[in-house]
């Protein structure tokens, strides 16, 4: 059994993900970082050399390739564009979504271009924001309404809805 976080960047999916992976006693994987390491490249010197598609497609196949049991698996927020990778995450375990609004979104994201994050050109935040989160409510299992949530309150949310699965 693995946990798997989606959500927009600045959800809070490798800060609780770290925390989530002591409680359970499970091993911890941010998979951006996976990535850079096997692409031996930052997400964003990826988009940069292979545009979006590329990117996505290069993450696509990384997320659908992990082969892990007892893991908290962090996702960047543009893994729900890879439709095989969902698949196979929801395979190797529950898949959840930590929502937040648009507005707690932009206030946490300032720079998107040094996270990586994975805008179209000319795409505007809010329009990235309407197109995943229809996507991230189809691939989970399991949708936290993160808002009102400090850490541990997120964490303690977590633990007990997963006891519901």
């Amino acid at each position: 059994m693995n946990i798997i976080l989606i959500g927009m960047p600045t959800a809070g999916k490798s800060t609780v993900g770290v925390i989530l992976a002591k409680v359970y006693g499970y091993d911890f994987i941010d998979s951006d970082v996976v990535i850079q390491n096997q692409e031996n490249r930052l997400l964003k010197e990826i988009i940069e050399q292979e545009g979006i598609d590329g990117f996505i497609a290069i993450e696509n196949r990384i997320h659908a390739s992990l082969n892990v049991d007892h893991s908290i698996i962090a996702t960047g927020g543009s893994v729900v564009y890879g439709d095989e990778a969902m698949r196979h995450l929801r395979n190797i375990g529950t898949v959840v979504y930590l929502k937040l609004s648009f507005e707690t979104i932009q206030q946490r994201l300032e720079d998107t271009k040094q996270r990586g994050v994975v805008l179209r050109e000319k795409q505007s935040l809010i329009q990235l924001y309407q197109e995943r989160c229809p996507l991230y409510e189809m691939y989970s299992d399991i949708i936290i309404d993160a808002e009102n949530y400090d850490v541990k309150e997120l964490v303690d949310e977590i633990v007990m809805q997963l006891k519901t699965v």
